[in-house]
């Protein structure tokens, strides 16, 4: 469904992104693991097209889309769930949620069963939810466009253990339906509870790929990029 092959992205001079390739397959749920800085989230942009890359491509379904601009990336089937969750705070959670809405599977009666806080709150602004509530109404948000390909950056970032226990279970359930996934996450034991193939990145370049249970047996990868004893 989505192959990035041979990326390097900039930011003015500063060459971020070194020659990165990665894919998610239909229906599956691939992690991507780091340290801060080490380029996950500029993938992200790269893919959506907020920072295109200058060099490689990137193939969404068939289709070369790098170069696009992002609202047409969007609409070709990207949902996006981004880092710091960007929700609209002035907005309720309805109208949050209704913004970018397309009329497909996901609707708002099944993003309250998803979610059923944010059916209890759906009148309050979005300023006042807590931090894991604002992080449920940007994947609610991000699943009423209908995408077929979901990008997580980053949702488990600043929020309580039981909040991210909470979030590894929205994103299993979302996997259980089939849903393609992109994770980019530090937070290595909720990645490796979800994910059917892990990315592992360093200084701008992807440094390993397996599954979940390979690299739980790679000590020296875990502890050289990873931080994990």
């Amino acid at each position: 469904m989505l192959d990035v092959d041979g990326v390097h992205t900039y930011y003015g001079e500063s060459h971020v992104l070194h020659g990165v390739s990665l894919q998610v397959n239909a229906g599956e749920a691939v992690a991507l693991l780091g340290r801060n800085g080490a380029g996950k989230t500029t993938v992200i942009r790269s893919i959506v097209g907020f920072t295109p890359p200058r060099a490689g491509r990137v193939v969404f379904d068939g289709r070369a889309i790098q170069g696009w601009p992002a609202y047409r990336i969007a609409r070709a089937g990207l949902a996006l769930v981004p880092q710091g969750r960007r929700i609209f705070a002035p907005l309720s959670v309805r109208e949050n949620l209704t913004l970018g809405a397309r009329a497909a599977g996901w609707t708002l009666d099944r993003v309250f069963d998803l979610f059923p806080r944010l059916r209890e709150r759906a009148e309050q602004s979005g300023g006042t939810l807590s931090g894991g509530e604002q992080q449920m109404l940007a994947i609610a948000r991000a699943l009423l466009t209908n995408g077929r390909l979901l990008l997580l950056d980053e949702p488990s970032e600043g929020l309580a253990p039981i909040v991210v226990r909470e979030i590894g279970s929205v994103v299993r359930r979302l996997k259980g339906e089939r849903l393609s996934i992109l994770l980019v996450e530090q937070n290595y034991h909720l990645a490796l509870g979800v994910a059917d193939r892990v990315y592992v990145m360093s200084k701008g370049q992807i440094v390993y790929e397996g599954t979940p249970e390979s690299l739980e047996a790679r000590e020296d990868v875990k502890r050289r990029y990873l931080g994990v004893a």
